[in-house]
């Protein structure tokens, strides 16, 4: 890749470390688009083990660039996401991909959609993460920062993106006792 390139891409990515996120980190403060994608990379490379014929870097490579279309609109919280949202999210994504120099905009148009159809393994696989991730930080976060709505949804919110693996069934279950004992621990108070 031109070197200016890869300077230009990576001075637009920064953007991601700036870019709040709705839910809130255990320190009380914003978390950013690019911690969650970090976590959810970490997470995967965690996982692998239980995953031993999935690609992990395709799935890692997935969970990094999986909000990189937050770089042109910002963070908008699943239960607030239009259609016409995502349209326009998916409209900005895919202009700049298709600017990026070969291979990488064929590889990245491809990866987003097997990402979009999620048939495949790594596919779910980074989906599962995308979900789990949000649940794990809510739960580590003060209660006080959750919407109303979250109570319910940090019940249900990934349940079906775990559906085809035992082991993520195990662990989002887990995530479901962590959020009960934190709502009771603050009806305690």
């Amino acid at each position: 890749m031109d070197a200016r390139k890869l300077l230009d891409i990576m001075n637009l990515a920064e953007r991601l470390k700036d870019t709040p996120r709705h839910c809130y980190t255990s320190g009380g403060r914003r978390e950013s688009v690019a911690e969650h994608s970090w976590r959810i990379t970490l997470m995967a490379y965690f996982v692998k083990d239980e995953f031993p014929e999935a690609d992990m870097h395709k799935i890692m490579t997935m969970c990094v660039i999986h909000d990189l279309g937050e770089l042109f609109t910002g963070d908008i919280p699943t239960f607030d996401k239009t259609e016409e949202d995502e349209e326009r999210e998916e409209r900005l994504l895919s202009d700049w991909v298709d600017s990026l120099p070969e291979p990488y905009s064929t590889e990245l148009t491809a990866l987003y959609r097997e990402m979009e159809e999620r048939q495949t393994l790594e596919a779910k696989i980074y989906k599962a993460m995308d979900s789990l991730e949000a649940i794990i930080q809510h739960n580590e976060s003060d209660i006080k920062t959750w919407a109303e709505n979250e109570y319910s949804l940090n019940m249900t919110y990934g349940v079906d993106k775990v559906a085809f693996s035992d082991y993520l069934k195990e662990v989002r279950h887990l995530m479901q006792e962590d959020t009960l004992a934190k709502i009771e621990k603050e009806k305690a108070l």
